[in-house]
């Protein structure tokens, strides 16, 4: 193995070690039928408040917060076309919201300036 992929592997089975040990909340749906997902970005890793799993077709807003010390970025997209739905960059400490709208293909995200793999949303259902 090279080291970037002793890396990758380190920060996965970190992140998946601190997913583990803490509970996230369920998502919230506002009465305008959006569902706020909290996302805080590390060096190298996503941290999501809530959980991510069992979610549904529908409007969407991941407010990312940048919790490492340089500038990191968001990019979510379609995860069967790769088509980008939004894309931004943070500074530390800012937040940023992306609103959009998640059909049956579900999404996956990422920091496209520091090296993270793409975090896989595919469990949509509709209904």
């Amino acid at each position: 193995m090279t080291v970037r992929h002793l890396s990758i592997l380190a920060t996965f089975l970190f992140s998946l070690a601190f997913a583990t040990t803490s509970l996230a909340d369920l998502p919230t749906t506002r009465d305008d039928g959006v569902t706020v997902i909290h996302l805080d970005e590390y060096n190298g890793y996503f941290s999501a408040v809530e959980t991510l799993a069992s979610l549904q077709v529908g409007d969407y807003e991941f407010v990312v917060t940048n919790r490492a010390d340089k500038v990191v970025g968001f990019q979510i997209q379609n995860l069967k076309s790769h088509e980008t739905l939004k894309k931004f960059g943070l500074q530390p400490g800012e937040t940023k919201i992306a609103k959009i709208t998640i059909g049956s293909d579900g999404v996956r995200f990422r920091c496209p300036i520091n090296p993270t793999p793409w975090y896989e949303l595919d469990s949509f259902r509709v209904n």
